[in-house]
């Protein structure tokens, strides 16, 4: 009976050792494919591939320590720049006077969602037709890591909201953060919740009078503007009318949320679906021509990736892409019943 057992343990022992040893074979294999293919793709005869695949990995909180193991530092920082929006520091001037939107074209529908596709990606474009109707949501009114944010849904749930999207960005390390401390500036209902007075920043924000402000500027030039809500992120899209200029291929293809104003003041509200079988992603320049074709005066980029949602009476509208579902998040923008 002994020898039987300590056969039986031999055997044992012997089978999780030959599975580990494939288990270990099959990881090295992918690990060799993986590398070779980075190595295909950075040093092969498309630039603009390479482009477009170091730049979708530097966007990402996770897939960012992909390049740097077969490109030096400075050949990412070099494609980066290359393949960019280019930042002219203009900011939306004008006083254009919003507050009485709802009273007029009646004929149109108060909220309009429609199917944006593009090469790369689909998506869907939320047309609000009156911009009071359109503010910033938090997850509190005092931001703190130990606290963590919400999730979206629940996000418009509470503050009573009809739909909303994801805003501004977050910290995020390793792209497991749990929502709870905003980067940049946060304003809401005219006051600062996160951010300092003196620090030059994207942002993107509503006046009093509901117009849509983009551009650098600071915590303290945000409030002379008289931004009742606004985040920071960016870049920016479309500035008094005009896209900014795009180098090479505008970014990589992620996925992507942003928002824009019509000159008669209707607000648009994009959300692009990403790293799925049916919609790869949008780079930013995707991101101007959308805007340019929705006839936006003013647009800028928001936060993008796993955090991409959108809903709408309680619906999602859109894939998130997390493999974990919606994210926490700390800000986001809402539309009002």
């Amino acid at each position: 009976m002994k020898i039987q057992s300590s056969t039986k343990k031999g055997r044992v022992k012997r089978v999780i050792a030959r599975t580990a040893i494939m288990l270990g074979i099959c990881l090295a294999a992918i690990i060799v494919f993986i590398y070779s293919a980075m190595l295909v793709i950075c040093y092969g005869p498309s630039p603009r591939a390479r482009d477009l695949f170091v730049n979708t990995c530097m966007e990402t909180s996770f897939l960012k320590y992909f390049p740097p193991l077969v490109l030096s530092s400075s050949q990412i920082e070099v494609i980066q720049k290359a393949n960019s929006i280019v930042d002219n520091g203009e900011v939306t001037v004008g006083q254009q006077d919003y507050t009485n939107v709802e009273n007029q074209n009646t004929s149109q529908p108060a909220i309009e969602i429609v199917d944006v596709v593009g090469a790369t990606y689909k998506g869907k474009m939320m047309i609000v037709k009156d911009p009071s109707r359109v503010v910033v949501g938090t997850s509190s009114d005092t931001f703190s890591a130990d606290k963590g944010g919400k999730k979206l849904d629940q996000m418009i749930e509470d503050e009573g909201a009809i739909a909303g999207v994801n805003a501004g960005g977050f910290v995020d390390d390793g792209g497991v953060g749990n929502g709870g401390m905003p980067i940049g500036l946060v304003i809401k209902n005219s006051k600062l919740l996160n951010g300092d007075l003196n620090t030059p920043v994207t942002v993107v924000g509503f006046d009093q009078k509901n117009m849509l402000h983009v551009g650098t500027m600071t915590g303290q030039q945000a409030l002379d503007k008289g931004l009742r809500d606004a985040v920071s992120f960016g870049p920016a899209l479309v500035v008094n009318g005009k896209p900014l200029e795009v180098s090479g291929t505008g970014g990589g293809l992620n996925p992507r949320t942003a928002i824009g104003q019509r000159a008669d003041g209707s607000v648009l509200i994009l959300v692009i679906d990403g790293r799925q079988p049916h919609s790869l992603g949008a780079t930013h320049k995707d991101l101007v021509d959308v805007m340019v074709d929705f006839d936006a005066v003013n647009a800028c980029n928001l936060d993008g990736g796993s955090s991409s949602m959108m809903y709408y009476q309680g619906e999602l509208q859109t894939v998130c892409s997390s493999l974990y579902g919606p994210r926490r998040i700390p800000t986001a923008i809402l539309v009002k019943e």
